[in-house]
């Protein structure tokens, strides 16, 4: 059964908040592990850390990776309801993009780090070095977390403010 294109529009809209809603706790929650759980790590001796990340490791990979996910699987549906069915929908296919590229950074990078980090194999002399590179990349895929959060409130805001059809 084919639902009306009223209902289609209002789904659209109720789907773009919860990606922009979705977008914005990612980026929180990227944002709050870049800035209090990675200089905390960084200022843990290399034993203390690899410990700590050993026993926690599947907590965080558990929390970031459902909320990762989560949000990139709302926002591509927002794009594509608004691409497919409300029509435009460019704002939203940005902030989809943005959240595909940041869960892409996992296999490129963190992946393989984390496994190795709660394995502890890491040798104790490159920790430090390690944990330096893991922050700039965690911070690049911050930022782009960011920019797909910023342009979901900016497509809410313009759908918001487009005529209805």
């Amino acid at each position: 059964m084919r639902l009306p294109r009223l209902d289609l529009v209002s789904a659209a809209a109720v789907l773009g908040v919860c990606a922009a809603g979705a977008l914005g706790l990612s980026a929180g929650a990227l944002l709050t592990e870049g800035a209090v759980l990675v200089p905390w790590w960084r200022s843990l001796p290399p034993e203390a850390f690899l410990d700590w990340y050993a026993t926690n490791a599947a907590r965080l990979f558990n929390f970031f990776g459902v909320v990762e996910i989560a949000a990139g699987v709302v926002a591509v549906a927002a794009a594509a309801l608004y691409r497919f069915h409300h029509g435009g929908g460019g704002l939203f296919v940005a902030a989809a993009g943005l959240a595909v590229a940041v869960l892409s950074f996992f296999p490129l990078y963190f992946e393989q780090v984390n496994a190795d980090f709660a394995a502890g194999t890491v040798e104790l002399a490159a920790v430090a070095g390690e944990l330096a590179l893991w922050a700039a990349w965690h911070w690049a895929r911050t930022l782009i977390g960011v920019g797909a959060f910023v342009a979901a409130l900016l497509a809410v805001r313009a759908a918001g403010a487009a005529p209805p059809d």
